[in-house]
């Protein structure tokens, strides 16, 4: 948690972008009848029947401190797809950049071995050094701008039955059009974690005071002195 709040505080540089990344699932459906328009007096009307044809997936990367948002939709997750996804990134997206400090969550695909999967060893070497990564802890997903990002596309733009693969990224595209860039001032840093956070960290055996503990009563008196 505290190397991922030490990498959001960094100043901006545009030769080492800070970019969160996340994936999320969508769920393909059809509709059985075709939908009846609104018309005056008249709202849209929709059956509740509508059939299965499979999911997709969408990768997006997030630029917190320029409030870029950048999507690609995929018909499967694996290791490869997300090793095409950041030298998408890297080469289409940042190419002047030195490095790209990547903040993402620990899923088992989320590897520079991923690259070794996808490509020949010495372009999956080329594309490893591009990439500085950084991990969000368990439980700690809350840390990844992206994932909050996407929440905001499945509320705007991912809430209707999309049909397939082809109609999801035409959705992507009308959704990026209409976007607005959302700078993030993130304001939650190591000391306060320290603090509000105290329940998480390890308590430690002082063996100078004969296996006491210690820890945890002093942060909360510093607390309370820095309140009162």
């Amino acid at each position: 948690m505290e190397d991922v709040l030490d990498v959001v505080h960094r100043a901006y540089d545009p030769l080492r972008p800070q970019v969160c990344v996340d994936e999320t699932s969508k769920q393909l459906l059809d509709h059985v009848r075709a939908p009846i328009p609104a018309s005056p007096g008249v709202p849209a009307r929709v059956d509740d029947e509508y059939s299965r044809c499979g999911t997709a997936n969408i990768f997006m990367a997030v630029e917190p401190l320029t409030g870029r948002v950048m999507t690609q939709a995929t018909e499967r997750r694996t290791s490869v797809d997300f090793a095409k996804f950041l030298r998408w990134l890297s080469d289409d997206q940042y190419p002047a950049a030195e490095q790209i400090v990547l903040v993402m969550d620990n899923l088992s695909t989320h590897s520079l071995a991923a690259f070794y999967e996808a490509f020949e060893p010495a372009e999956a070497r080329r594309l490893a050094q591009r990439f500085e990564l950084h991990f969000t802890p368990k439980h700690g997903s809350w840390l990844n701008v992206a994932e909050i990002q996407l929440s905001v596309l499945s509320r705007q733009a991912l809430d209707q039955r999309i049909a397939s693969l082809p109609q999801l990224r035409t959705v992507l595209r009308a959704w990026h059009a209409q976007h607005d860039k959302v700078v993030v001032r993130w304001r939650f840093k190591t000391k306060e974690a320290r603090i509000k956070l105290l329940h998480l960290y390890p308590e430690i055996e002082d063996a100078a005071a004969g296996g006491a503990r210690r820890g945890r009563t002093p942060a909360r008196s510093a607390l309370t002195a820095s309140l009162t």
